[in-house]
């Protein structure tokens, strides 16, 4: 094993560096990919109210003010996709420095790090039970697990006095990320012994910590300030049973999550028991511990909703399940990479090649997993369901499609007022991005305060109506005038896979010279 002295400074870059690489190849598909059109277009609007002043979701309550503050003002001299990459580039850093000083701290092996991202990226892709994950396009949560993984860092040493500065700046990234996280660091606090040091020199470092995670939680706070208790139920309820059950409600888990998580706790169990532990390795145990007994609250609390619904919708709103899908594969990582350096208790061969089997497993399923994304070479959010494909879609349709949506909001960007809104297709979440203009109501960009949550599902009730199957667009003359004044709506943009006849509306794209076999604009009467 060797010295932590050993790992000069240009070393770790070197690792850093790779760890990087691993992510862009990971990750590194076109902008925007999942959630930046929709935290990137609400940063724009932070910074330039003026930029879709009519649309209900960016000119929304500002819940995540401290991801507005430090990447948002690049939207005043670079384009979105630009201000993407450059956010990616720097929250994929941090969560390499972090990583790297984290995997260093418990096995000080060369390129044991850059195997572990391989195992952590793997593993949370494939043994998630809720949806999370960490590595990807540049929202709130990556520089919150960014600095939550230099707080594991400090914590296994024993750092204590730093571990509560850093959540609470992950906490000001993101209140969830960071406030699980600091309750799970209490608990490795509780188990640490006489190394913590007493309770009372903790007390400034959670002030400190506690000073900037102000930064998340009072706007968190603010989302629901002067609602009554009927309307945050009310928007609880939307959050948890309608918008993103997926995340939310242990009802709505497939079978196959709760197996596939099943089993990679358990082996995370197994490589733990197999190897002799020292007190970092058993922080590490005991941060995941503390994110599988978050987990196992959220659990019971989905026990409620069918006797009692608003309760269960009140507490399950709070991400239960986030940090045990992050959490379990960093230990599993953590904890393989160390049989390099430890003897396993079956042996150094066997252990060595238990970490070789499921190093190689990792790099094989990451490798898969940036070729599918490399072969269809589109952006996230502008791919299969996001863009309203069936999963069997071959990928020559699905970039005909997204071409042709480019195109179209390419058009309207050029063609319209700047002030115009427009009624959209429910599947999309990139209109904003590519057309630069505000929309009345899509199914992704939900407001997070209660007032504008409850429009919010007004206008989705009445653009795209149960009774119409939720995804077709009404084409009364009398409920589009009413769109036209209540919402300010002027035109309507039509996909033409669901609605494939000519509306009796002015068309207004594609014009004459232009074609487009996917889309269609319509000025509203």
């Amino acid at each position: 094993m060797l010295s932590a002295a050993s790992c000069s400074w240009r070393w770790r870059s070197w690792e850093i560096w790779l760890i990087l690489m691993v992510f862009v190849f990971y990750a590194g598909d076109p902008a925007p990919a999942i959630n930046e059109a929709h935290y990137l277009a609400k940063a724009k609007n932070f910074w330039q109210p003026q930029w879709c002043a009519g649309d209900l979701f960016v000119t929304s309550g500002k819940a995540h003010t401290t991801f507005y503050w430090v990447f948002g003002w690049l939207t005043n001299f670079f384009s979105l996709a630009t201000t993407a990459w450059i956010g990616r580039l720097v929250g994929w850093s941090l969560l390499a420095v972090g990583l790297q000083r984290f995997s260093w701290s418990v096995v000080p092996v060369r390129y044991a790090s850059l195997l572990a991202a391989f195992i952590w990226l793997a593993g949370i892709e494939h043994g998630n039970l809720a949806g999370e994950w960490v590595v990807g396009g540049i929202e709130a949560k990556v520089p919150a697990y960014g600095f939550v993984l230099l707080a594991l860092e400090r914590m296994v040493r024993g750092h204590w006095k730093i571990v509560w500065p850093l959540l609470g700046a992950a906490s000001a990234f993101h209140v969830l990320v960071g406030g699980w996280s600091v309750l799970c660091g209490g608990l490795v606090w509780l188990t640490a012994g006489k190394s913590r040091g007493s309770l009372v020199s903790q007390i400034l470092p959670l002030a400190i910590g506690g000073g900037i995670a102000l930064f998340g939680l009072l706007p968190a706070i603010w989302l629901t300030e002067g609602t009554s208790e009927a309307d945050a139920i009310a928007a609880a309820r939307t959050y948890v049973y309608q918008r993103i059950p997926h995340h939310l409600l242990p009802a709505d888990f497939a079978p196959s999550w709760y197996l596939r998580h099943g089993l990679l706790i358990a082996m995370t169990m197994i490589v733990f028991a197999i190897q002799k532990t020292d007190q970092r390795i058993r922080a590490v145990g005991w941060f995941t511990v503390g994110a599988v007994l978050l987990a196992g609250i959220g659990l019971l609390l989905g026990l409620l909703p069918q006797s009692h619904p608003d309760l269960a919708a009140k507490w399950l709103r709070f991400y239960w399940f986030r940090l045990t899908d992050a959490a379990v594969p960093l230990a599993l990582a953590l904890a393989t990479v160390r049989l390099l350096a430890v003897p396993s208790r079956w042996g150094r061969g066997l252990g060595w090649a238990l970490a070789g089997l499921l190093g190689l497993i990792a790099v094989l399923l990451v490798a898969r997993h940036s070729l599918q994304k490399a072969e269809a070479g589109l952006p996230a959010s502008c791919d299969l369901h996001s863009q309203g494909h069936f999963p069997d879609t071959s990928v020559a349709e699905r970039q005909a499609v997204c071409r042709a949506w480019i195109d179209a909001c390419d058009w309207i960007r050029d063609n319209t007022d700047p002030d115009a809104v427009f009624l959209t297709p429910r599947h999309q979440q990139t209109f904003k991005w590519y057309a630069n203009r505000a929309e009345v109501v899509n199914y992704k960009d939900v407001p997070q305060d209660v007032p504008n949550l409850k429009e919010w599902q007004s206008r989705f009730d009445r653009v795209f109506p149960p009774e119409l199957g939720r995804i077709r667009i009404t084409i009364q003359y009398s409920e589009l005038q009413k769109f036209r004044k209540q919402y300010g709506a002027d035109y309507m943009v039509v996909d033409r896979r669901i609605a494939p006849y000519s509306m009796p509306l002015q068309k207004v794209y594609p014009t004459a010279l232009e074609s487009n076999e996917y889309y269609a604009v319509y000025r509203l009467p």
